[in-house]
């Protein structure tokens, strides 16, 4: 996968917003500073996203199917919210059925240069 990195608050907020399309191999990783509970909202979202919560061992903690709001404009506020559960560090979002097509589960590890990556994140 090409995963574009989301490692400071504006990149975080933007997220996968206003794209009309996710490569087959694309998406988006999410790196915070620290493992809190999380929530996600389809901000301007245009196509449907799957999204994994990941542990800050990079363990999958909670996977959603995200789909397009009915108002993607609308607040924050309005937007249907998607829950981590657990403290999550790290999230990734791809295409819509990648994590099923990959037979993906909650408890499953992820492969991820975890350090290089919490210590870049701001």
């Amino acid at each position: 996968f090409n995963l574009e990195l989301a490692m400071d608050d504006d990149s975080r907020l933007q997220g996968l917003s206003d794209r009309a399309e996710i490569a087959p191999d694309g998406g988006m990783l999410f790196v915070f500073p620290d493992a809190q509970r999380r929530e996600f909202v389809m901000r301007r979202c245009l196509v449907p996203i799957n999204l994994a919560f990941l542990s800050d061992e990079g363990e999958i903690v909670w996977m959603h199917a995200m789909q397009v709001e009915p108002k993607p404009k609308a607040p924050d506020y309005q937007l249907k919210r998607y829950k981590s559960h657990h403290p999550a560090r790290f999230a990734i979002e791809v295409r819509d059925g990648t994590l099923r097509r990959l037979g993906l589960q909650q408890g499953d590890r992820i492969e991820l240069p975890l350090d290089d990556l919490k210590a870049r994140a701001r």
